[in-house]
């Protein structure tokens, strides 16, 4: 079997990466037909919408860059939608509105005054548009004159249906976002010429308002949903590569790579809603979907089972095997190196392998937390998810407490991935029920707002459990627990599914026991300074607490575990003290697995 799993695995990684590019390139350099003229007289009526958060450094030059298009202004419509922004985007938008040359173009700023998501923003605007043609387009991004005169033309065929440009990046935040976009470039090009492109850029992309539907409202990769289910309806999607996009805005590496984490969750999604793309009746088009984003959705779950099952294989005495798992993670080290001395001068090969095996990181991390049910926040700047905290911790034990938190709970899945079948079919044939245990958890504190979170368990009660007496604390024997429960609970592995809380940056292997938002009102009344122990302090899986004390059946026992918390929170002041203090309660945890004195 695990020669199956490893062979399957590592065979599918290998057609992904290699093969299919390879075949993608020989068939995209088939003869196609030329991009149309253009044609001054087909001119349909184009809506432009620009959907805009909290987007005050890059709306006017927006805002003049639509003023410039070389389009006829009885034919184009502007709406620039402001998602209940609160700094001056709006303003600025108007500023420069009223300081263009309008000739009567029909343009307007729309404000909600709540954020309220931007699937919900474009429907709504979609919805109210005017035009034959509907082009989005992102704040940041800028368009050449004759970009809409360009790109209308392709509509003059009642077959297409979408068509988009060439996505460039101004200034790449890394070389590896640099080489990626270039092959991602290479890729679409190749896509469009055997079936069609896997998504458009959001940049800006037009399509058909007749044959547009309204988007789920929990979609997050609308910018592929959107125009490739009018695809999947049986029309042509366009990609001309002559006609660019510029994106102005740079990413940092640590915006990058938590959009990273929200378009492999949006990858996810899209995987499993539009399978339709899929059906064998257009096979160019099934041969990309299939080949390229629904395997890119599967590929971290697939390249973690083949180091599992080598590894597996390996403790088996295998030398092929052992050697396989050794290469594995030698090259994920590598990776890893590199990835943490990004300012080192390393040859262009590692740099690239680092960010690839960086975005399997992040895709591992993102497909988790939507298949998971996590991934529900609404659409945001990257930027906007710093967040901002007084340094109680030195950033410097904060980098590296975020390292450690990150290789633990890697190893924590590779060592305990060959046991998460087992414990879910024990979980199944003992109780009915799901086999995850989500619940809201109160995370970490900062000066300005505390977190909130939903921590994933495995199932140890029954589902009904609190059904009568409402939120209570556990007690001695309790007869809510299962039979598997129990010994999940003992051991300490109903925990392991909280090492997605950690890869996710909600919890920390060590630090305060995350509380449950019913019972924090309370606590904060009875206990002094309870509140200010999760302060720029993330949640743990253990902590001193934990392992000094079981689990809380009263308020004493949270009044002597905040103290624990806080004697916790004084160890973070020097390297030194944290490194001890958190090796210390990671070995007496791994006690705690092995001798079952968990409760």
């Amino acid at each position: 079997m695990f020669e199956t799993v490893f062979w399957g695995s590592a065979g599918a990684a290998l057609y992904h990466h290699f093969v299919y590019p390879a075949l993608l390139q020989r068939l995209g350099q088939r003869p196609t037909a030329a991009a149309p003229e253009v044609d001054t007289g087909f001119a349909p009526s184009v809506t432009i919408i620009v959907a805009a958060y909290q987007e005050e450094r890059f709306i006017g030059d927006k805002v003049r860059n639509l003023l410039a298009l070389a389009y006829p202004r009885e034919r184009l419509q502007v709406r620039i939608v402001c998602d209940g922004c609160t700094d001056r985007t709006a303003d600025v938008a108007r500023a420069a509105i009223a300081a263009g040359a309008l000739d009567g173009l029909d343009i307007a700023i729309i404000e909600h005054p709540h954020n309220r998501g931007k699937v919900a923003v474009l429907n709504e605007a979609i919805a109210a548009s005017a035009g034959d043609l509907v082009l989005l387009s992102d704040a940041s991004a800028e368009m050449e004159p004759d970009h809409l005169l360009r790109m209308v033309v392709h509509f003059a065929d009642p077959r297409v249906a979408v068509a988009g440009g060439r996505y460039v990046l101004g200034v790449p935040g890394s070389e590896g976002e640099r080489a990626y976009w270039a092959y991602q470039t290479e890729i679409k090009r190749c896509e469009a010429a055997v079936g069609a492109p896997m998504g458009l850029h959001g940049a800006g992309y037009l399509f058909r308002r007749a044959l547009w539907r309204p988007l789920p409202a929990d979609t997050i990769n609308d910018d592929f949903i959107l125009p490739m289910q009018i695809v999947a309806g049986g029309y042509r999607g366009i990609y001309n590569s002559g006609v660019p996009v510029f994106e102005r805005e740079r990413t940092r590496p640590t915006q990058e790579f938590g959009r990273r984490v929200r378009i492999s969750a949006g990858n996810m999604q899209q995987a499993l809603r539009l399978l339709g793309l899929a059906h064998p009746a257009r096979p160019g088009l099934a041969f990309v979907f299939v080949s390229g984003k629904f395997l890119r959705a599967f590929m971290p779950f697939l390249l973690l089972a083949a180091l599992a099952s080598s590894v597996a294989l390996g403790a088996a005495g295998n030398e092929f095997f052992a050697a396989a798992a050794l290469l594995q993670v030698a090259g994920y080290g590598v990776a890893a190196t590199v990835m943490a001395t990004r300012a080192a001068p390393w040859p262009r090969p590692l740099r690239w392998g680092a960010y690839l095996v960086e975005g399997h990181w992040a895709g591992l991390i993102g497909a988790s937390r939507y298949l998971l049910g996590l991934e529900r926040r609404p659409w945001q700047r990257a930027a906007s998810f710093s967040r901002g905290r007084e340094d109680f911790v030195p950033r410097s034990i904060r980098i590296a407490k975020r390292a450690l938190d990150l290789a633990v709970a890697s190893l924590v899945f590779v060592l305990f991935a060959i046991t998460f079948p087992l414990i879910g079919l024990a979980i199944r044939l003992d109780s009915k029920g799901p086999l995850f245990y989500r619940q809201l958890r109160v995370g970490e504190a900062t000066p300005r707002f505390t977190r909130l979170f939903h921590m994933i368990k495995y199932r140890t009660m029954r589902v009904d459990a609190e059904a009568r007496s409402g939120a209570m604390w556990a007690t001695e024997n309790d007869p809510r627990v299962t039979r598997v429960g129990r010994i999940l609970r003992k051991t300490r592995l109903d925990e392991l599914p909280q090492c997605l809380n950690v890869l996710a940056g909600d919890m920390s292997i060590v630090g305060p026991r995350p509380e449950r938002p019913s019972f924090f009102k309370t606590l904060e009344t009875a206990i002094p300074f309870y509140a200010e122990r999760t302060f720029g302090i993330r949640p743990g899986i253990s902590g001193l607490a934990q392992v000094n004390q079981g689990y809380d059946t009263s308020i004493e026992d949270v009044r002597s575990k905040v103290l624990h918390d806080h004697a916790y929170a004084m160890r973070l002041t020097t390297p030194l003290g944290w490194m001890k203090a958190d090796l210390s309660i990671m070995f007496r945890t791994a006690w705690v697995m092995i001798a079952g004195r968990g409760q």
